[in-house]
């Protein structure tokens, strides 16, 4: 029998495990992965087959940790968490070159003093306007590039401080 699937497999579960193998072989399998995660092989074949509706939170978290994929979490909270799915999270691993200078472009002082005088002169009389709300919308818009930024940074940095 053969050491991987005979198809190409694209969940995102399936994709962490065979990653985390490089650095734990026992992940290599998915008899293995089951053990150390505390469920049965058929239900983890079921979660990165996709058979599995939603895959129990608890389960999430554990196989992000074990795999030291973090942003397994981010993902299920963006996909499928019904209550966060609106967020701006990252679910990928980038470089981390690049959002460094994301990161510090959106937290450039010019534009982050720009953005503290609107939304203060939006703000000041409790009352936003017709004509206050494009330049609300604008301010939202640039948090929420940030915020994606920020977790991004968030799902990079705890891997390089795990060392794997």
């Amino acid at each position: 029998m053969g050491r991987g699937p005979i198809n190409e497999n694209n969940n995102v579960y399936f994709k962490a495990r065979k990653k985390a193998a490089s650095y734990n072989e026992r992940l290599y399998s998915r008899e293995g992965a089951a053990e150390l995660l505390g469920i049965s092989v058929s239900t983890l074949a079921d979660y990165e087959l996709g058979n599995t509706k939603v895959v129990p939170v608890d389960k999430v978290v554990l196989m992000a940790d074990l795999y030291n994929s973090p942003e397994l979490i981010t993902g299920y909270c963006m996909r499928e968490c019904p209550v966060h799915g609106f967020l701006p999270l990252a679910t990928e691993e980038k470089s981390i070159q690049g959002i460094a200078l994301r990161l510090l472009r959106g937290f450039n002082e010019d534009e982050l003093k720009r953005m503290k005088e609107d939304l203060i002169e939006i703000t000041e009389d409790g009352i936003i306007s017709d004509a206050e709300i494009p330049k609300l919308k604008e301010i939202l818009e640039k948090l929420e590039k940030m915020a994606e930024v920020i977790s991004e940074m968030k799902i990079t940095g705890e891997k390089y401080i795990k060392g794997v």
